[in-house]
């Protein structure tokens, strides 16, 4: 069964716009300095947008960051197919390649195939490419607390790991002692074995920690605003004050 390709002229018009943004005489002064290291930045906000429009169900928005996403793509790609190492389509043609190979089940007949098989495929992928580790291959550039969580699902991978959530839940109580007890100049390392040992539990109880971290911020915002809307005067109050405010703005 084939499909129109209504995408071509839309996505041919996207490349040749970001072409004309980067030619070295006419081009944009903007867009023709940049470099894949400035631009990654941009590429991992415009991600979090698209994460943000999905979380709130704003379609109208959603289509609108997954362009600005879109445009991310092709400027890496654009500034990729300037050194000779690849273009767009070499980029559409991988990621097929790979959806394929990791879908044998679907596109190549095979019968065993789920999830299982994907990470075994993934794993397989990893050691083609020189891995020798398990924890290789997880970003660098990802948040913290997703690396963390990616860290520790692939050690458990290997059986290093709590069999229940409460060994999780202990390592807590001693990661937090040993910040209370460390020197002034320890306390930041410390703090960082704190926050690892909370997304260990987290994801012993199968909650993703960046999205309750997200959904945290969310609450706090949300009721701080209603403070600062509930006192006009809400900055000049003292703490006790602004603490009586958010007991209110917490129940309501």
């Amino acid at each position: 069964m084939t499909h129109p390709d209504i995408a071509t002229p839309n996505m041919d018009r996207l490349v040749e716009i970001m072409a004309r943004l980067r030619d070295p005489v006419s081009g944009c002064e903007w867009d023709t300095v940049q470099t894949f290291a400035t631009i990654a930045p941009y590429t991992i906000e415009e991600a979090y947008e698209v994460a943000d429009a999905c979380e709130r169900g704003d379609m109208a928005d959603l289509k609108d960051e997954l362009g600005d996403l879109l445009l991310q793509v092709v400027f890496h790609a654009r500034m990729a197919e300037e050194a000779g190492a690849f273009d767009l389509s070499d980029v559409a043609g991988a990621i097929s390649d790979k959806m394929e190979r990791r879908h044998p089940h679907i596109f190549l007949g095979r019968a065993e195939g789920g999830h299982h098989l994907w990470e075994q495929i993934k794993a397989e992928e990893r050691g083609a490419k020189g891995a020798v580790s398990a924890l290789d291959g997880v970003a660098i550039g990802l948040p913290a607390l997703l690396r963390a969580e990616k860290l520790q699902k692939r050690a458990a991978r290997t059986g290093f790991d709590w069999p229940d959530p409460s060994g999780a839940r202990a390592k807590i109580d001693e990661e937090l002692a040993e910040v209370e007890a460390a020197p002034p100049e320890e306390i930041a390392e410390e703090i960082g074995d704190l926050l690892f040992a909370v997304v260990n539990w987290a994801r012993k109880l199968g909650i993703d920690p960046e999205a309750a971290l997200r959904a945290a911020n969310s609450k706090f915002e949300r009721r701080f605003k209603a403070m600062e809307a509930a006192d006009e005067n809400f900055a000049s109050l003292d703490l006790d004050a602004q603490e009586q405010l958010w007991q209110q703005v917490k129940r309501a």
